[in-house]
């Protein structure tokens, strides 16, 4: 049987069911006044699916109200089907094929992809490298910097600062707008543990910050250093091969305001991948988990 035959993939009733068994399991939640168990449904013919009512502050509302979900008109089950295609593609699926494959017009689907990124953004995230665990950090370069000439090697390009727990297997990226050591200093400070310990190429902007955590091993890929000991940035290679990958093959161009949330769409899969324990049912659920309280209006998706 194919996962897509679940019936909340094709039932409105039963993806506003599977939505509140994920989002309400401690009992239904008001978003409006946050009383937990004191809710009904409303019942009648003409009533939309999934309809409550509070009855502490006798307000209405659903499940999707406070998600990413929240005043869409698109059928909750195709949402279902977008989050799936979206959660189990290794590299990405563009807004062009899930206007094609879930039949809606091409500035929804493009909306729609937004907003699932958004689900999947991670917030409150603790130190990497916790215990002296090894974290690999390294910069990529993809696009072109907004207003910027072309020009020899990476000044004209959009900048992407990555860490990698190698403990955990999980990465962390942000766009950053040059590499200069009072740029990267900060993000590693509160990115990473003290008794981490780093792992970095030759590159001079790690230098310094390098002294603060339990140990900086390098490698001089100059010098056509690759592995030094347990010493390599071969993890963080192997998720920008991914990531690259994705954004040239699948979206083939990104504007600078919208990076950051695509750069946490692929540490989100990159995080909860197989290799990781989770097969592509449990990453889908993870997504439902991150829905709330994460609204995102067309008219300001770069936020």
């Amino acid at each position: 049987m194919s996962v897509l035959s679940q019936p909340y993939f094709h039932d409105e009733a039963a993806a506003f069911a599977k939505l509140e068994e994920i989002l309400w399991a401690d009992g239904i939640v008001c978003p409006h006044c946050g009383t937990v168990g004191k809710a009904y449904e409303i019942k009648g013919k003409t009533t939309r699916i999934g309809l409550k009512k509070c009855g502490a502050c006798r307000k209405q509302f659903t499940v999707k109200v406070g998600t990413v979900f929240e005043s869409s008109h698109v059928p909750l089950h195709k949402w279902f089907q977008a989050v799936f295609l979206m959660a189990s593609s290794k590299k990405g699926i563009s807004a062009h094929q899930l206007h094609r494959t879930l039949e809606v017009t091409y500035k929804t689907a493009w909306f729609m992809a937004h907003r699932i990124r958004e689900a999947m953004r991670t917030m409150g995230m603790e130190p990497m490298g916790g215990e002296g665990g090894v974290v690999e950090v390294d910069e990529t370069f993809i696009g072109r910097e907004p207003g910027k000439p072309k020009k020899r090697a990476y000044h004209h390009k959009m900048k992407v600062l990555t860490l990698v727990d190698r403990e955990s297997g999980r990465a962390r990226s942000m766009v950053v707008d040059d590499l200069k050591p009072a740029t990267i200093a900060p993000i590693l400070r509160e990115n990473m543990a003290r008794e981490a310990r780093l792992a970095t190429d030759e590159a001079g902007h790690y230098l310094r910050i390098g002294k603060e955590f339990a140990a900086h091993g390098v490698v001089r890929h100059g010098r056509e250093e690759y592995v030094v000991g347990e010493v390599h940035t071969n993890t963080i290679e192997g998720y920008f091969s991914i990531f690259k990958r994705g954004m040239k093959g699948v979206y083939q161009h990104c504007a600078k305001k919208h990076l950051h949330r695509y750069l946490a769409e692929f540490d989100f899969r990159y995080n909860y991948r197989e290799a990781n324990g989770v097969g592509d049912q449990s990453r889908v659920l993870k997504v439902l988990e991150g829905v709330v309280g994460k609204r995102l209006k067309y008219q300001t998706p770069c936020i």
